[in-house]
């Protein structure tokens, strides 16, 4: 790579993403953003710079690094996250491999907001985070919620491996259970003010044409039976008997609303809007006695 200052391989590798025809999706949605995260992450800057650093010459060592990752993203189409082993979640930073999907849900802006207007006065002392993965969700609501106790359940015991690594990462070993369980099996008689949970919702048909990257994710993590909606509606089926009397329960569902609104057509879920963009995050109160009788 006969190139000089930072600005000059970004380009190059803007140029070179581009014409691979690569898919953006797991914290960029476009080339340049995605040179950028792995130059910050071999330069070991901060997400917000100078746009002055473009002109920093490179060393012969972080070029050919960068070098080596820009091949790698090229030709095996692997996400960044997982060349980096790191990826952002509500300001947090996190450690990720193969064994987790890569976070990226805007469940992120509603934690931020404490699960504000939905909230309200209510105290939040449990919180349960269902499908937690690498935990970024249960350490997120960690950070916010400093008086409460989370539980972060995941069934595959390579997710709660990496989970275990976050969790010592933030400092949230006193605050963040992780239990090994399928969905509510490992909660038997606990009550919740939060059920929050992020599951596998990827029909059958989205989940063959689905990008080369995501190839890279556990397959656990995305596929969720022919409508997207297997694991979602154990989550309905079952979330009453977990809640708190006045708990709410946040699931993200994606590409699936559109399904789950025709599934459960009397069922007035409330859809959640995002400031920085995503959808498909509904809300259900433990108190809508008439919702409930329709899982």
């Amino acid at each position: 790579m006969q190139l000089t200052t930072l600005g000059e391989v970004l380009a190059f590798a803007e140029q070179a993403f581009t014409k691979a025809g690569l898919y953006f999706g797991h914290g960029t949605d476009n080339a340049w953003d995605e040179a950028v995260a792995l130059a910050l992450y071999v330069l070991q800057l901060p997400p917000e710079v100078e746009a002055s650093v473009l002109e920093r010459v490179l060393t012969v060592q972080e070029k050919e690094t960068l070098n080596q990752l820009i091949n790698q993203r090229i030709s095996q189409c692997i996400p960044v996250p997982y060349l980096t082993r790191e990826a952002w979640f509500a300001y947090l930073k996190f450690y990720v491999d193969e064994r987790v999907i890569i976070p990226r849900s805007p469940m992120a802006e509603l934690i931020l907001n404490g699960f504000q207007p939905w909230l309200g006065e209510r105290p939040v002392l449990r919180i349960l985070d269902l499908c937690t993965g690498s935990a970024c969700i249960a350490i997120t609501c960690a950070q916010i919620f400093k008086e409460a106790k989370i539980d972060a359940v995941d069934i595959s015991e390579d997710a709660l491996a990496v989970a275990h690594k976050n969790v010592t990462l933030h400092h949230c070993e006193q605050q963040v259970n992780l239990i090994q369980a399928d969905l509510f099996s490992g909660c038997v008689g606990k009550k919740y003010d939060i059920i929050i949970s992020n599951p596998p919702y990827v029909d059958a048909r989205a989940l063959k044409r689905m990008p080369s990257e995501y190839r890279w994710e556990p397959r656990l993590a995305l596929a969720a039976g022919h409508d997207g909606l297997t694991i979602v509606k154990r989550i309905l089926g079952e979330a009453s008997s977990y809640l708190s009397p006045n708990g709410l329960l946040f699931v993200e569902v994606g590409a699936a609303a559109s399904t789950l609104q025709k599934l459960y057509p009397s069922v007035p879920f409330t859809w959640l809007e995002f400031q920085q963009g995503g959808e498909g995050v509904f809300l259900v109160n433990a108190e809508d006695k008439v919702c409930w009788q329709n899982f």
